[in-house]
């Protein structure tokens, strides 16, 4: 992997990128807490993730963020990320939920624009450690490449995505996106009249 992708993973989860962090990101600054780190998350169920169907924007700096899911259904629910900067596509990501007896899990994998894949081995994986009414938290139980993922609701139309990397060596890095979603375009009337208008 070279070192520009190294640091785009780092750099960003779902999540989620070549040294686009902001640099200064302390470990005394971000240090990482929990109310009750060893607490199991509540059993939930895909059905706790349907706020989540619908296209969701966000600004990261001069980067713009895009999110789209799918409805839950079939045991999974399906994502999909872009970040984007001077019309330009970074990354695209995919991820997905999924719900099995141990509870959810959170996959994801990134991909250029020409979907070559990132990483050469599986997906990262996530399971949901906590949650609350508003707020899911994600932990990866085999590296920090994020370590854990954090999503916070603010409201019916705001969300919080945050990522806190561990690297094997270096500081812990976070990025916080809020996200806004996204209200389908209205219907062009007249389109709409002309699609039916018989023909002479």
């Amino acid at each position: 992997m070279t070192e520009i992708r190294r640091r785009m993973i780092v750099a960003f989860f779902l999540c989620t990128l070549p040294g686009l962090l902001s640099p200064g990101v302390s470990a005394q600054q971000h240090a990482i807490t929990s109310a009750n780190p060893t607490a199991q998350a509540t059993r939930s169920s895909l059905a706790d993730f349907s706020w989540l169907e619908g296209t969701w924007r966000g600004e990261w700096g001069p980067r713009t963020a895009e999110q789209v899911w799918l409805a839950p259904q079939a045991g999974g629910a399906l994502g999909i990320f872009r970040l984007m900067e001077n019309d330009k596509t970074l990354v695209i990501e995919l991820f997905t939920l999924v719900e099995n007896s141990s509870g959810i899990d959170f996959y994801l994998r990134h991909f250029t624009p020409q979907l070559i894949p990132w990483e050469k081995s599986d997906a990262t994986l996530l399971h949901l450690a906590s949650r609350s009414d508003t707020k899911f938290e994600f932990e990866n139980p085999a590296n920090g490449m994020p370590k854990r993922t954090i999503l916070t609701r603010l409201d019916a139309d705001t969300f919080v995505a945050r990522s806190e990397i561990i690297p094997e060596s270096g500081e812990i890095q976070v990025v916080e996106i809020t996200y806004h979603r996204q209200k389908p375009a209205a219907e062009n009337p007249s389109a709409g009249n002309a699609a039916h208008r018989k023909k002479p």
